[in-house]
Parts: structure tokens; sequence; C-alpha cells
């Protein structure tokens, strides 16, 4: 099985803590010749994995930004 390879290109955010545990934004590329792309997702550092997550292209993630402009976040409780 071919080595999964990742580099970390920018932190955007760290979202939240939780023990060994965070959820953070950051701009990661995938493999040798992937296109940056915004990435979410809770990681383990204690022991540097990565959990679920989703990934985002640039198109997706202006999309996300200009729906979330005007969401109403009290409906989240």
């Amino acid at each position: 099985m071919p080595e999964f390879k990742y580099e970390i290109n920018d932190k955007v955010a760290l979202l939240s803590e939780s023990g060994d545990y965070t959820c953070e934004a950051n701009v990661i590329t995938y493999g040798d010749n992937g296109r940056p792309k915004l990435d979410i997702r809770k990681w383990n550092r204690a022991e540097n994995r990565m959990q679920k997550g989703i990934t985002l292209t640039r198109d997706e993630a202006l999309a996300l930004y200009e729906a979330l402009k005007g969401f109403d976040f009290d409906k989240l409780g």
C-alpha cells in the first residue's frame, strides 16, 4: 500500500480542544500533485493522527462562506 502523504500548508484556525483532540481548519495538500484544500477535521495531536473531517476546494469554501454570511446562528442553540 502506498504511503499516505499530506502537507499542512497553512494553519487557519484552532476551533476547539478536548484532551488530546483538537478541531482545526487548515490548508492541506494531499498526495504529490494535489491542489491545496481547506480542511476541517479533528486531530489527535498526541499521536499525530487525523480523524474524520471535510475538505473543500476554493469554490466550495467560497460557497460555504457566502452561505454562512446570512445564516442565523441562533438556530444552533
